[in-house]
């Protein structure tokens, strides 16, 4: 009988384990949806403080001779594939 009793005891702690775990996040996001909505006036502050945008990237340096080279070869290669 002492086995039953030990498994009993130790579903009992897996539910209580997993509802308090199910009840911690449910709270979380209450909280957090709460949150979202007390916060929600200040964001146009906020919006108003972000950085501008980052400079456009310098352009890509001309293709050399090497990477014509290279395409040439990838294009043969490709065209005796399809044409197997």
């Amino acid at each position: 009988m002492e086995k039953w009793s030990l498994l009993l005891d130790g579903a009992q702690l897996l539910v209580f384990g997993m509802g308090m775990v199910l009840a911690f996040l449910v709270i979380m996001i209450l909280l957090m949806n709460l949150l979202a909505k007390v916060l929600k006036p200040f964001a146009a502050k906020f919006d108003a403080l972000k950085a501008p945008a980052a400079p456009a990237a310098a352009p890509a340096p001309a293709a050399s001779a090497e990477d014509a080279n290279l395409a040439a070869v990838a294009a043969a290669v490709v065209s005796k594939f399809r044409n197997k």
